[in-house]
């Protein structure tokens, strides 16, 4: 049975492959989606637990929450805190976090019991020193991530810790299609590996560029088109 083709429904907490449905004679109380390899997280009066696309549980443990997979790892919530386990349901390292998030690109943000964001490794290793904890840390997406010092401001790091381009911005978005989502004191823009804005504008919201073009609004509530060189596009609305 391929898991890409096993279809859940949310509301009913039920899996079913085409027409049929599976595990009928299993009760959940909660689902979440198959993820690779096909394993799903689900929860019946026992707690939460991993099952495989025969509905059997691949481990003896239960939880008071359970994630889905992304590479290989899924983060699990215990009386105690929270830790990454592998397909065979083993714990990965012996820190239990405050909160861990989902592996991405094979790193992992998590919050240690002080409040502070980082990263691991698959291994459950510290990507870089202690000193380099922040205030918040986003999931990498093409190899770099956001992360906010206590002054709540933003930059993007590589997987080792250092810096790309070493600028602070007071938000800031994952990089797409080259570019990101950064905000000043003036307002949101756009900007490049370097750090660098791609035009003097500013926005009340912005979106990603996609295909060349993204979806922003100005501060007079204007719904607009950005360019990637800032030439402007007003939509046509009726008033």
């Amino acid at each position: 049975m391929n898991w890409k083709e096993i279809y859940l429904d949310e509301i009913n907490n039920t899996f079913s492959f085409g027409k049929e449905k599976l595990f009928q004679d299993r009760t959940f109380l909660d689902t979440l989606k198959f993820h690779a390899p096909g394993l799903a997280p689900v929860r019946d009066e026992s707690g939460w637990y991993h099952i495989d696309v025969n509905g059997a549980a691949i481990y003896r443990e239960r939880y008071l929450r359970a994630f889905g997979f992304y590479n290989k790892r899924a983060s699990v919530v215990t009386e105690n805190g929270s830790i990454p386990i592998n397909t065979n349901g083993e714990k990965i390292g012996n820190i239990l976090y405050d909160w861990c998030g989902n592996f991405q690109e094979s790193v992992c943000t998590v919050r240690n019991k002080n409040g502070q964001y980082f990263h691991i490794n698959l291994e459950g290793n510290l990507c870089y020193p202690p000193t380099q904890h922040y205030s918040y840390a986003g999931d990498f997406k093409g190899d770099y991530a956001c992360v906010m010092n206590e002054y709540q401001q933003f930059t993007h790091i590589n997987k080792q810790g250092n810096f790309l381009h070493g600028k602070w911005f007071n938000d800031l978005g994952v990089f797409h299609k080259k570019f990101a989502t950064a905000r000043d004191k003036d307002g949101w823009f756009h900007i490049d590996f370097s750090g660098k804005e791609l035009y003097t504008h500013r926005f009340a919201t912005i979106e990603p560029f996609y295909n060349g073009r993204a979806f922003v609004e100005d501060f007079s509530r204007r719904k607009v088109i950005v360019l990637e060189d800032g030439e402007l596009d007003f939509l046509r609305l009726r008033e």
